[in-house]
């Protein structure tokens, strides 16, 4: 099993969890999970052990989130179909995507774990610039992946009818 997939089964992503977090605002609010973790780690110089607290809050933010928002009634916009995307990257054991998704998918989250070691050493060693540069690679390279995956989503969901079903319209009810 793969680290996203062990992810994904950690969250607990169920189909009807996945509708959920295709909400825009679910998308959009999730990408302040990363500096608040970031504030929390380095907020430990003030606050000490302490600041597993706030570091906890920024955790169960990126759990819970996916579920406090409603399904959207509409998925024509870029943060739904970035989401909708990655459950078709998830699934591609299952259902082959094309080559060039495969390789660029896998070149940005290479850039990502790449400034994710950079990120951890300047929150480590409390030097900020590397912290704020790794952190901003993280984040780049996330956006650009979630842009990739509204590609994805596009090429896909015309041949496959489960993809396509998970299209709203404004009015629809919510697809499974």
């Amino acid at each position: 099993m793969k680290l996203a997939e062990r992810a994904e089964k950690l969250m607990g992503m169920s189909p009807e969890i996945w509708q959920r977090h295709a909400n825009p605002w679910s998308g959009w609010s999730r990408v302040a999970a990363l500096p608040l973790i970031s504030l929390a780690l380095w907020c430990r110089i003030w606050i000490g052990g302490w600041a597993l607290l706030p570091f906890a809050i920024a955790l169960l933010w990126l759990w819970v989130n996916p579920r406090l928002f409603p399904p959207p009634s509409d998925t024509h916009n870029w943060m739904s179909q970035g989401v909708l995307g990655e459950r078709v990257w998830l699934n591609r054991q299952k259902v082959p995507i094309p080559q060039h998704h495969l390789r660029m998918g896998h070149i940005l989250n290479t850039v990502s774990a790449l400034a994710c070691i950079l990120w951890l050493a300047g929150l480590v060693w409390l030097n900020v610039w590397a912290t704020l540069f790794g952190m901003s690679m993280i984040m780049l390279a996330k956006l650009w992946f979630v842009d990739r995956m509204v590609w994805l989503y596009a090429d896909m969901q015309p041949n496959h009818p489960e993809y396509a079903a998970w299209m709203k319209h404004r009015g629809q009810t919510a697809p499974n």
